[in-house]
């Protein structure tokens, strides 16, 4: 069924996507701090990059909140393109990232405090582009759809990371996690794609 703009289910659900967009901004701030203080601790550029990350999805909720706030739908375009810019700089990230980590055999220390943060983002992020997804379907939203997508990018990324620290920690494979990074980059690149050329 769809909702009338400016209707008490539209609104209902503006306002939950907007708390959404909030708990992504404060889960993001949090995670910049608790990152670069992991990625310090431990020397891991993952855990830097992560953070790097954070900002992406610091911008990309912004710019949600932003588009949000505009009940005319007249920055949507503006919104989709700066969504898709950050999906660019994220790929572009990636790809320098985890080439030069495996390139200089870069060996990072254990991270408790990144394993933690890592596993918390993952669940985190999943559930919230759940709920981006399906608030953005209901109130026709593409660019609270879009930024959804963002947050599944950051998930996935989450669990990347995660991965590279457990078996880091547990086998001493360093190069799992930058290994594992590559999958991120064809996401990337295709929701850059699909948000800049809409």
């Amino acid at each position: 069924m769809e909702l009338t703009p400016g209707s008490d289910d539209h609104l209902r659900l503006l306002f939950r996507g907007r708390v959404l967009e909030v708990t992504t901004l404060a889960w993001n701030v949090a995670g910049i701090f608790v990152l670069g203080f992991a990625a310090f601790a431990a020397r891991s550029v993952a855990l830097f990059g992560f953070g790097l990350d954070s900002l992406i999805e610091i911008g990309a909720s912004t710019v949600v909140l932003w588009e949000l706030a505009d009940l005319g739908g007249k920055r949507q375009e503006r919104a989709l393109r700066l969504i898709g810019a950050a999906f660019v700089l994220l790929g572009f990230y990636l790809c320098i990232q985890s080439s030069i980590v495996l390139a200089v055999e870069f060996h990072p220390r254990h991270s408790i405090v990144g394993i933690v943060w890592s596993a918390g983002t993952a669940v985190t992020m999943f559930l919230l582009a759940f709920g981006k997804a399906k608030i953005g379907k209901a109130i026709d939203n593409q660019v609270l759809r879009t930024e959804g997508r963002v947050t599944l990018i950051d998930a996935i990324l989450a669990l990347a990371v995660l991965a590279g620290l457990v078996l880091n920690a547990a086998f001493g494979w360093w190069w799992a996690d930058p290994a594992a990074s590559y999958v991120l980059i064809y996401y990337s690149a295709r929701e850059a794609l699909a948000a800049l050329g809409h």
